[in-house]
């Protein structure tokens, strides 16, 4: 019997989606903008795979829309919190992700957020395109240096790890705090949580977002750190208070911050509290976003599908869940 595979999207990076095409029936949702659950819903019956964005909400109602012919989630993303995983375990349903395909890229502009936003680059960029640079002042656009300060990172796996690696060029002294992680290494010395917002001049986030990292970083958090730092976030938006932390800014508790990452994706025309802060620089999710890396998402998105739909186990189930469909959790 044919498998049928459900797809959140039409168009995708690189040959994976084609891949998938040439062994599989392929549904894809035509329309514009995120799909809802209740627009998957109406075409999901009889769907053996669902192929799925980061961002596209994957609920109960949804994978009984498809049925019990239903054995695998697929996202074409790293991060997986808008999957309702109990449901997804409760119907013997494997959910995948495409962890090690990203970290390197995602660790590029974590850096170069870190050198937008600590060298107040944007502001200076949006004068000189407005015209305003028409004599040259000593104390214009005076930012921080990144060479030689402390780079905090919170969360310390792959892309954690790959951004300790870039600091080590600019001669940072590098912390992390991560529970998983509690040992220094050869890049990086582990610390407390209170000791990570005290003494990192750049805290850089790299946390899933889940129950115990939603908001972590909050008023409190802010205030704790330098009124020197730099925030920056290329994980999820969930992990930042964005009204603490647009107030933060506001008020001078901190330097400055980057974010590719917030609490609502994604953001159309109402961007005011963003732009309107001239020591935040914002950027519209696009830690993984070279030809290569999202193509390669794609493509083990698409590995993920067939092993799952033709018997073998997924290379890449989330974190300590079940590689094949009903099977008990894995020890991950």
């Amino acid at each position: 019997m044919t498998q049928r595979v459900l797809s959140t999207r039409r168009d995708l990076p690189g040959s994976g989606l084609a891949r998938l095409e040439s062994q599989v029936e392929v549904v894809s949702w035509t329309g514009t903008g995120t799909p809802k659950p209740a627009e998957l819903a109406r075409i999901a019956g009889g769907a053996n795979g669902i192929l799925a964005l980061g961002n596209d909400r994957i609920d109960a109602e949804l994978l009984d829309a498809a049925g019990p012919s239903l054995r695998v989630v697929s996202l074409a993303s790293m991060g997986f919190d808008a999957v309702d995983q109990q449901a997804a375990a409760d119907r013997g349903v494997v959910v995948t992700h495409t962890p090690g395909v990203l970290a390197e890229t995602t660790a590029d502009l974590a850096f170069a957020l870190i050198l937008m936003a600590r060298r107040r680059l944007a502001s200076a960029r949006d004068c000189l395109h407005a015209g305003g640079w028409s004599v040259f002042r000593m104390d214009d656009y005076l930012g921080l240096d990144v060479c030689g300060a402390t780079l905090g990172l919170l969360g310390y796996g792959q892309i954690g790890r790959a951004v300790a690696r870039r600091a080590a060029g600019f001669g940072m002294r590098v912390l992390h705090h991560d529970p998983f992680a509690p040992q220094d290494d050869h890049l990086s010395w582990a610390v407390d949580f209170a000791t990570l917002l005290a003494e990192s001049d750049v805290l850089s986030l790299h946390v899933p977002l889940t129950d115990s990292t939603r908001g972590i970083i909050g008023a409190d958090q802010l205030r704790a750190m330098k009124p020197t730092a730099t925030l920056v976030n290329t994980s999820r938006g969930g992990v930042v208070d964005e009204v603490a932390l647009l107030a933060a800014l506001r008020d001078g508790v901190i330097h400055s911050a980057g974010l590719d990452v917030f609490e609502r994706e994604p953001r159309g025309a109402d961007v005011t509290d963003l732009v309107e802060q001239s020591r935040l620089v914002a950027l519209p999710h696009v830690g993984s976003a070279t030809e290569a890396t999202r193509a390669a998402m794609v493509d083990l998105a698409v590995d993920n599908l067939l092993d799952v739909l033709f018997g073998r186990s997924a290379r890449t189930p989330l974190p300590g869940t079940a590689a094949k469909p009903g099977a008990e959790e894995a020890v991950r």
